[in-house]
């Protein structure tokens, strides 16, 4: 699992108006005991199916998933999440830089929550998730390929990401 991702979530997490936002959605214990075990070096891959099965019913949870897009819209959250996410980049300050603006964006935050609206985007996002945990590289390009052709969203989305220069640093070698 990325470790970015985790350490995204545990600062979530450790944000007050994050955990009072889910707190009568979810449990919020057995989410702390799944991120504190991620952030061990060596767990078990059981652990990160775990998580990733956790994060999979709360997306499809109408009101978990739209708790969540709220307080992403909140300065207060939304930027201690995107600073833990690049930290690890501050060798590449082209790439933060573009995740950071593109976070920034209502219309990038505007692409996402119609990505996740959809229910078929977000089983085939699981799809390619399920395929990239299984080493399963051609059915990720696949899963991906079918997303960006099929679904406009998922187009939009990407275009939105581009205009702040995210794709060209993901493609950028150190």
């Amino acid at each position: 699992m990325n470790r970015n991702l985790v350490q995204g979530l545990q600062v979530a997490w450790g944000l007050p108006e994050f955990r009072t936002g889910l707190r009568h959605l979810i449990d919020l214990d057995e989410v702390a005991a799944l991120l504190a075990t991620l952030s061990v070096p060596d767990h078990d891959r059981e652990v990160e199916r775990s998580l990733l099965g956790l994060l999979r019913s709360g997306l499809d949870t109408v009101e978990i998933r739209e708790a969540v897009l709220l307080l992403l819209e909140q300065d207060e959250v939304r930027r201690p999440l995107v600073a833990a996410a690049v930290e690890p980049l501050a060798d590449r300050p082209g790439q933060v830089a573009a995740i950071t603006s593109a976070a920034e964006d209502p219309a990038v935050r505007r692409e996402i929550r119609a990505v996740l609206d959809s229910a078929k985007v977000r089983e085939l996002i699981w799809q390619a998730i399920e395929n990239q945990v299984s080493d399963n590289r051609f059915g990720l390009i696949r899963r991906a390929a079918v997303l960006f052709v099929r679904h406009p969203s998922v187009r939009r989305l990407a275009w939105a990401m581009r205009r702040h220069g995210v794709l060209r640093e993901l493609r950028r070698k150190q």
